[in-house]
């Protein structure tokens, strides 16, 4: 005799009609990945520069987290001491070219040099053209320079007399920091120019050599000479490079 169950039925549709279901969004579901995966290449390859963007974005978000680094290169830009020209004004990006083309320095990295000169002028009551063409004189724009007497950096200052002023920044080897040693050695120059009265001049020769300078063997004639040409050519002057 046949057992009749009169569950079974509703039960074996229901699991038909659950797994139908099933099938039927799941097919749809990797239909709609598989047209969202061909429109996405088909955007990355009408528009370039979004995939330079979600690749720039990716790196960001693993650098963030720490992943892979082992093959994930780092993103040292941020460290650099470069801003594109464009950032700056017309003035400081005309400086910054000149400079570039006289000493042989690259402009980016002279822009941020630029930039900061103008931050700190106004900051110490100094004409930056003034602090750009100590540099100028004092290093050639090298920030690895080192003299005899132990004075390091794109201005030149005296590590040991001023270490007490790197602490701020990390210590004495943020002396070949480009900006910190620009920050110390223009604190520096405003130091002693206000020491002997507020002149310019005589805080020249101060920074030069302090009490004890009889003689700038005309540094003082170069550095004016040179903040003259700078007021110049950012005044739109053609100024050639002697």
């Amino acid at each position: 005799m046949t057992l009749h169950c009169t569950w079974c039925l509703p039960i074996r549709t229901f699991l038909r009609d659950t797994a139908r279901g099933l099938f039927i969004v799941t097919h749809s579901g990797l239909a709609m990945v598989g047209l969202g995966a061909a429109a996405f290449v088909l955007a990355m390859w009408w528009h370039p520069q979004w995939l330079n963007q979600a690749e720039g974005a990716l790196f960001d978000w693993l650098r963030e987290r720490q992943v892979l680094l082992s093959w994930l290169p780092e993103n040292t830009a941020e460290r650099a001491t470069a801003v594109n020209l464009e950032d700056l004004t017309a003035q400081q990006a005309a400086v910054a070219v000149w400079l570039g083309r006289k000493y042989k320095v690259a402009p980016e990295p002279l822009a941020a040099l630029v930039a900061e000169a103008y931050v700190l002028g106004k900051k110490h009551k100094l004409a930056p053209h003034l602090i750009l063409a100590v540099m100028a004189i004092e290093s050639n724009f090298h920030p690895y320079v080192q003299s005899q007497a132990g004075a390091q950096g794109l201005m030149q200052v005296m590590t040991a007399v001023h270490a007490q002023r790197y602490e701020a920044y990390g210590g004495k080897l943020a002396a070949f920091d480009p900006i910190s040693n620009l920050r110390v050695g223009v604190s520096v120059l405003a130091d002693a120019t206000k020491l002997r009265g507020g002149s310019v001049q005589e805080g020249l020769k101060f920074y030069l050599g302090g009490y004890g300078l009889t003689e700038d063997g005309g540094y003082l004639a170069k550095v004016l000479a040179e903040q003259l040409l700078l007021d110049q050519v950012a005044a739109g002057v053609k100024v050639p490079i002697q």
